[in-house]
């Protein structure tokens, strides 16, 4: 995704709002890209939609704080009528769907209460009438209804599948009696040809049909199934799941092709390899991912179960990715194939947090939770310690090298930053401010380092006796939480909490481009090498591709 980032200095301050407010429902044009109206009723949380067949009317459905279910004209963008989803002994509904050839009817479902409504438009009122499921009682995941509207079906938790008539409201079968769907049934959609298509919550894809609902074909996707859309008849569609996957399948064969992915977790770091923007990687939960910049395909994707990548780092040579993980190992991979190259064991105590290599390839800085500093000689069969640097006392957030592999600064939660002599291994200055440092940076000319964190203040430093030169207003609401500079150190770019990505002027100290379009909180920010793209990443999962401003 590529952005043009405007060039407006002035940001609106956010406000959180600390009491139930009203939420919206926005409807837009599709095919313009324009927003249309904004509807507003329900308190709290927006549970579900639905359009009916002929674009007449949307259906939304309030959370627990609200319970309503409101009838919307398209036309006039306008409520018509709202009740109660669900009756005073049964749970919230939670899932809604209309029929598919008549405007006036729609299904809601939910945790015990399944109800089918009709919409008498000239009283400007819904009637809804109770299904009877005698003894089963069950929450519903997904709902379905078939072409004709002829019968709707539910997936539930338990894993089965109920088939109901919405003419008699009542139960007709359900199934599978053994063999039930792992996790739940999580999506259901109904094939003209017959037959249903549904997904589980442990990812399994199931083509079955009613009474038996035995799977006819299936195959296992990565992540809970949490959406199927179908193309055309249905002879091809698209499944979405947990774990940000979008898979195209023909249902003929029945085989998936992955046309779509990206991170389900926070993103903690982003890196680019040395002199070149074609490629860069990320981190996220228990994964590495190196990506095509232009195309935005992932091309590798290094996996280690249950742990958590905290930073990476590319060796100058290309020849491998150094990782930082919550278990205490820092792990280098082979970047073409992901073959695990070396593992250091117990490089920190409470997890490392932070990671850089030098220039040479000869030494890989660690940062942990603990705070200490650790200096890693790496040969070509070896990695030895060379030095524990224990002075911050609380976890490393970030840590650059300077060109000449001779110092390096890091930053730490404890409120410091130290600059460390490589060469004699000790400190050579110390930096301190009240706020928890979550970046820092030297400028090119290395005179000079500039900070960020918590307290939303961007401080320039001098490297040589550590007194502070400048301070900026970096944000106007939360942390910043990541910073980088351009080769030539004429400007800087930050990224945070606000998520805004700002690119700003060095020596002017002045915001020039702002670029809205994180919806969470961005968690590291990189300049590519030449000066053509900004990447910045968040907390939501979304990596962010944008334009230089700037010509270099």
């Amino acid at each position: 995704m590529e952005n043009e980032i405007s060039p407006e200095a002035q940001v609106a301050e956010l406000e959180l709002d600390a009491v139930i407010g009203f939420n919206d429902i926005i409807l837009w044009d599709y095919k313009k890209r324009e927003l249309l109206a904004r509807l507003s009723l329900h308190k709290g949380k927006i549970e579900a939609l639905a359009f009916s067949p002929n674009d007449l009317y949307l259906v939304s459905l309030g959370g627990p704080d609200d319970g309503s279910v409101v009838v919307w004209s398209i036309a006039k963008r306008d409520a018509i009528c709202g009740s109660p989803a669900a009756g005073l002994n049964v749970g919230n509904a939670t899932h809604v769907i209309f029929s598919r050839c008549r405007d006036e009817m729609f299904v809601t479902a939910g945790n015990g209460t399944i109800r089918v409504w009709e919409l008498d438009l000239p009283n400007r009122k819904i009637w809804p009438t109770e299904c009877q499921t005698g003894q089963m009682k069950r929450i519903v995941m997904s709902i379905g209804m078939a072409d004709d509207d002829s019968f709707f079906y539910l997936g539930s938790t338990t894993g089965d599948i109920l088939k109901m008539n919405p003419r008699t409201r009542l139960l007709t079968d359900a199934g599978p009696a053994k063999d039930k769907f792992s996790l739940g049934v999580s999506a259901i959609r109904c094939l003209k040809m017959g037959g249903l298509l549904v997904g589980s919550g442990a990812g399994l894809l199931v083509f079955c049909k009613s009474p038996s609902y035995k799977p006819i074909k299936k195959i296992q996707l990565q992540g809970g199934i949490t959406s199927i859309t179908l193309r055309g008849e249905g002879h091809q569609f698209f499944v979405g799941t947990e774990e940000s996957h979008i898979y195209r399948v023909n249902f003929t064969d029945f085989k998936e092709t992955l046309i779509a992915t990206c991170h389900f977790d926070a993103v903690e770091d982003i890196v680019f390899p040395f002199g070149t923007a074609e490629l860069f990687a990320t981190c996220a939960k228990k994964d590495i991912r190196v990506w095509h910049t232009l195309s935005n395909r992932e091309l590798l994707r290094i996996t280690v179960p249950n742990m958590t990548c905290h930073g990476i780092d590319f060796m100058k040579d290309g020849k491998s990715i150094i990782s930082a993980w919550n278990d205490g190992k820092i792990r280098a991979f082979a970047p073409e194939t992901g073959r695990l190259m070396y593992v250091i064991n117990s490089a920190h105590r409470i997890g490392v947090t932070a990671i850089a290599t030098t220039s040479d390839c000869k030494r890989v800085i660690s940062g942990g939770g603990e705070g200490e500093v650790r200096v890693w000689q790496i040969g070509c069969q070896t990695q030895k310690l060379e030095e524990a640097l224990k002075e911050h006392k609380s976890s490393v957030s970030c840590i650059r090298v300077k060109k000449n592999n001779e110092e390096c600064v890091t930053a730490s939660t404890d409120g410091t930053c130290i600059i460390w002599d490589l060469v004699r291994l000790r400190r050579n200055q110390m930096i301190l401010a009240n706020t928890l440092f979550q970046c820092v940076c030297y400028h090119p000319e290395e005179f000079q380092i500039i900070t960020s964190g918590t307290d939303r203040k961007i401080a320039y430093w001098e490297v040589f006796d550590g007194s502070v030169i400048r301070e900026l207003e970096g944000s106007l609401s939360g942390s910043i939480n990541g910073m980088d500079i351009t080769q030539e150190g004429t400007h800087f770019v930050t990224g945070g909490n606000d998520h805004l990505v700002k690119v700003w002027d060095y020596n002017e100290g002045e915001v020039t481009h702002v670029g809205v379009g994180h919806s969470g909180n961005i968690t590291r920010i990189r300049i590519s090498p030449g000066n053509q793209y900004i990447v910045s990443v968040s907390a939501d999962g979304a990596i962010l591709r944008w334009k230089y401003p700037y010509t270099s």
